[in-house]
């Protein structure tokens, strides 16, 4: 049972999270064989204030 975990800066639509979610699904089906009804997607959507990259937050100016 395939369980992939989304983590993210900021915010995805629910059309965008859809599409995702499908292409992921379809992929995990046509190359690991997997069956799409055993494939959980999980979105973590995270505030920029709680991501940092090369020592500064996200929601800094730089």
């Amino acid at each position: 049972m395939p369980y992939v975990n989304i983590r993210i800066a900021g915010t995805l639509t629910r059309e965008q999270k859809r599409r995702i979610a499908q292409e992921i699904t379809d992929t995990l089906e046509r190359i690991a064989q997997k069956p799409a009804s055993y494939t959980y997607i999980a979105f973590d959507e995270l505030p920029d204030a709680n991501w940092a990259i090369a020592g500064k937050l996200l929601d800094e100016e730089d």
